[in-house]
């Protein structure tokens, strides 16, 4: 289950885009609170922190706990925006969290058990349809990742969202069908003749003649005369 992450930041007394150049100046990540009914809160963070928080991935699924001016306020991120030359953060949107509400979160799939997989053994190859699937989950009950496990599988064969066991209190977006998670899809053969050495040459298919040139060749490799014309009598 995911935990929640501690995580400090300032209050921002100004907002616009003078304002947030300004924050990212001194080497902070504007953001922003909203949500459960209250007023927005704008606030920045250290850019290096929230920087290598979110290249640790599942950021957009881990809960926060975030301190404002000695006061705590669990959030989860909802979006945010990389610059798009030097890839550091330029904002943030975090929702707060209110007790038993439910959120709709996207998870990833881990897939185990591959080597188990008779389908795989003889040439199959692993057809991912969902690389992360939508949830709807309490905040304390989202899962870092779906299990898929392929052991047994067959080429055809496939997981389906059935096949997988999810935490108690989760359920999946899509509810009104049993959707593919992954298939082994049958390998892919490509066969290819490679010319005889006789057919290089020139030889005559099975059946057939050889095109002659102009002048038959003469045993030697010389090229045959061509018969004189007859003499008139």
């Amino acid at each position: 289950m995911t935990a929640a992450k501690q995580i400090t930041a300032q209050a921002r007394g100004k907002s616009g885009k003078g304002a947030a150049r300004a924050e990212r100046r001194m080497g902070r990540t504007p953001a922003v609170i909203y949500g459960a009914g209250a007023p927005a809160a704008a606030i920045s963070l250290d850019s290096k922190e929230i920087g290598l928080r979110i290249r640790a991935g599942r950021f957009l699924t881990t809960i926060f706990d975030v301190a404002v001016d000695g006061k705590s306020e669990r959030v989860i991120p909802r979006d945010f925006q990389l610059d798009p030359v030097k890839d550091f953060p330029i904002h943030v949107d975090f929702m707060r969290l209110a007790a038993g509400q439910t959120i709709r979160v996207e998870v990833p799939v881990h897939f185990i058990n591959q080597d188990a997989s008779p389908g795989l053994k003889r040439g199959g190859t692993l057809n991912i349809v969902r690389h992360t699937i939508e949830l709807f989950s309490l905040p304390e009950a989202i899962p870092e990742y779906l299990t898929a496990d392929l052991k047994g599988l067959e080429i055809n064969d496939g997981v389906h969202i059935s096949d997988m066991t999810l935490p108690e209190g989760v359920r999946p977006v899509i509810r009104d069908r049993d959707f593919t998670v992954a298939t082994i899809a049958p390998p892919t053969v490509l066969v290819e003749t490679e010319p005889t050495a006789a057919a290089a040459e020139g030889a005559p298919a099975e059946g057939g003649e050889a095109a002659t040139p102009d002048a038959a060749a003469a045993p030697g490799g010389a090229a045959a005369p061509a018969p004189a014309p007859a003499k008139k009598s």
